[in-house]
């Protein structure tokens, strides 16, 4: 798979794959051979990236890989959804490639996760592997367009996997920022800035030993009642990466995470979760055995 991977779905009659006496996890009917991953909730709809295909069907491919794009869909019930469609984005805007996305409340605005390209490459030395975040603006007719890099990112570093707090006014990401107080104690941390006005942001600060280890933490999600899910492969979990939580208090600050329970994690990678609106069900993204593809799409459901 594309080396940006770090690494839709209609729930129909899905296969229950495990359970204990909290969860029921189900794999959804629309997964297939290719990936389904960086989920996020926006109201009542999910954000997904897969693969982007052409009109037959066939993978679209950006210099012989695979091109990513990011897919929308109506939740229903708290577990199907519907009426999936890709995100429209302006082809004109120079977008190669998309490997996770969140919408603002009023879907005016999108914060995107890509690279840059021979056409917007920064002047300064930089790694060609590293991602960058993005917002654009939604104009009608035309899609998201008017992208802008995100003023605190520096080439020398990868920001990935944006997030917005139920508010919106914070956006959560990944980073591997070096040095200062907003150092990176692993591969990737999850970090946080204060979203200003005037299309301004505070700098980014570092979540803390509480959230972050000296593994690499990825797909950030804060769901209705401030709880931060996100993945990890530190240390002591069930396999790969694995799914954690920890809320969030008054001031702002976290309770130590903990990893979630079986079946929400499997031996295999599990790599993003969202909550529904009644966080007692929502949605993730796993390897685990059984599955169609290369990363699918779960269901999971309190008894």
């Amino acid at each position: 798979m594309m080396k940006f991977v770090v690494c839709i779905f209609l729930f129909c009659n899905g296969i229950v794959l495990a359970q204990n006496e909290n969860y029921v996890v189900e794999n959804l009917s629309l997964n297939n051979e290719n990936p389904h991953f960086g989920l996020m909730r926006v109201a009542d709809a999910v954000i997904v990236t897969s693969f982007q295909l052409d009109k037959k069907g066939r993978v679209k491919r950006v210099q012989g890989q695979p091109k990513l794009t990011i897919f929308q869909g109506e939740i229903k019930n708290s577990e199907t959804i519907e009426n999936l469609s890709t995100v429209q984005i302006d082809p004109k805007a120079g977008v190669p490639q998309i490997t996770s996305a969140t919408l603002s409340q009023d879907g005016r605005l999108i914060y995107i996760t890509t690279v840059y390209t021979n056409r917007n490459k920064p002047d300064v030395r930089f790694k060609e592997t590293n991602f960058h975040l993005k917002v654009g603006e939604f104009k009608a007719g035309v899609g998201f367009t008017n992208f802008k890099v995100l003023p605190f990112c520096k080439p020398r570093f990868s920001y990935a996997h944006p997030a917005l707090s139920p508010d919106g006014k914070t956006l959560f990401f990944t980073a591997n920022i070096k040095g200062g107080k907003a150092t990176t104690k692993g591969g990737s941390d999850i970090f946080k800035v204060d979203i200003l006005e005037g299309n301004t942001y505070s700098e980014p600060e570092n979540l803390g030993s509480k959230v972050n280890s000296y593994g690499k933490e990825m797909f950030p999600f804060i769901a209705s009642d401030n709880t931060l899910y996100f993945s990890s492969n530190r240390p002591n979990g069930f396999g790969g990466y694995d799914l954690y939580k920890c809320k969030m208090n008054g001031d702002s600050t976290f309770e130590k995470a903990e990893k979630l329970e079986k079946p929400l994690n499997s031996v295999k990678d599990d790599l993003s979760l969202i909550m529904n609106a009644n966080n007692t069900s929502g949605f993730l993204s796993s390897k685990r055995l059984g599955g169609k593809g290369d990363d699918d799409i779960y269901v999971f459901k309190m008894k």
